[in-house]
């Protein structure tokens, strides 16, 4: 069983960045798509980024896409999230998640995901 831990967490102003980072176990990382989602109060989880197995297929919702940018270090076993021009709809707790294959498939509204992290806060202030 895989493990993810995600860091990178916190309070930010409205227009300030963070980057969250998330390192998985194993010797598997590099053969797996990465996600990223999170989940506000009172809401259901959404999907934010997902990265192919070699980081060369990315793709991001809507509300977030041209701000946040997802990567990844397969040698480091570590996906990041850096989260530019934050906004305070953003504030949610943010997990990341592996995939099932080398890609993830966003219509799979989260099927395609075998193993989720804890999750990290990250809340934006006005």
């Amino acid at each position: 069983q895989v493990q993810l831990v995600e860091s990178g967490g916190g309070l930010v102003q409205a227009g300030g960045s963070l980057r969250l980072s998330c390192t998985a176990s194993g010797r598997t990382f590099s053969s797996y798509a990465m996600g990223w989602f999170r989940q506000a109060p009172g809401q259901e989880r959404e999907f934010v980024a997902t990265i192919s197995w070699n980081g060369g297929r990315t793709a991001y919702a809507d509300s977030v896409r041209g701000r946040f940018t997802i990567s990844r270090d397969n040698a480091k076993n570590t996906v990041f999230l850096q989260m530019n021009r934050l906004k305070t709809e953003d504030t949610a707790v943010y997990s990341c998640a592996r995939s099932i294959g080398p890609y993830y498939r966003e219509r799979s509204n989260g099927a395609d995901i075998g193993s989720w992290g804890q999750g990290t806060q990250v809340a934006v202030s006005s």
